[in-house]
């Protein structure tokens, strides 16, 4: 590792996503290398330089790069004092596998501000580990728009309105409101796209299936409240982490802490 250099990885909670990679390199350069992996790369502060397959590509703060599985790529500085990234490894069965690495050779960068702010939030819920659903929503939809970015169809077809297909969904997130159920799962369950099952759930309702089912949490962290329950009891009997993600989520909906809502 070079001198100065900061490095955070890890490997989340969430199907698809092999690595996590949080990273600031003052002066290192990569060699030439390969992943087995999809790579998912935004440049924080600085500007990189890569060669993909031969061919000299620049990435800057305001965009996205995708690397294709498999193929050799560097990477250095363009400026004196480094740069700071952030990078998703997606497992290379998903983007619709290795039919489209030869697209992404030849386009790796994309300007798109929706795609760049999506991949950021992710990041963030990725570092707290805590929300899985909500970190498999956020990946199911970067990944359609990297998919249609792949297809040179950047701009997809409105969905069609599907309350039954959101109805469905609210009734499986009512049914494991504790224990949770995978994005994956659910769409498997109810026949439908993850992507499509997102966007029409947050359509119907008006807040996307993440959301939805912390409040449901809340409601019965409420009521275990109420019963007596000790609220480090509670925080595992509704469905959160631990007893810091209850209080947050909690003040966050009630504006305030679980035991002052229990004094009152």
């Amino acid at each position: 590792m070079s001198i100065g250099a900061t490095v955070r990885a890890w490997r989340p909670r969430v199907d698809g996503v092999v690595e996590v990679l949080h990273a600031h390199f003052p002066s290192h350069a990569y060699p030439s290398h390969t992943h087995d992996a999809w790579t998912v790369l935004i440049v924080d502060e600085g500007a990189v330089r890569y060669d993909l397959d031969r061919h000299e590509h620049g990435l800057a703060q305001a965009q996205v790069s995708l690397l294709p599985p498999h193929v050799p790529h560097d990477g250095r500085s363009v400026l004196p004092q480094g740069f700071r990234k952030r990078v998703l490894y997606l497992d290379p069965g998903r983007l619709g596998g290795t039919n489209l690495i030869g697209a992404a050779v030849d386009q790796p960068e994309y300007v798109d501000p929706l795609l760049r702010h999506r991949i950021h939030q992710l990041h963030g819920v990725l570092e707290s580990g805590v929300e899985d659903l909500e970190a498999q929503s956020r990946l199911t939809l970067i990944e359609e728009r990297l998919g249609q970015h792949l297809r040179r169809q950047v701009v997809a077809p409105p969905d069609r309105s599907d309350s039954g297909v959101a109805a469905q969904l609210r009734d499986l997130l009512d049914a494991h409101v504790p224990d949770g159920i995978k994005l994956e799962d659910a769409a498997k369950l109810v026949h439908a796209h993850p992507a499509h099952l997102v966007r029409a759930f947050s359509r119907e309702y008006g807040m996307p299936p993440h959301r939805y089912l912390t409040g449901r949490r809340v409601d019965l962290a409420r009521r275990y409240l109420l019963d007596g329950h000790p609220a480090a009891e509670v925080a595992t009997l509704a469905g959160f982490y631990d007893q810091s993600h209850l209080n947050r989520h909690f003040r966050k909906l009630l504006g305030v802490t679980p035991a002052s809502f229990v004094r009152s």
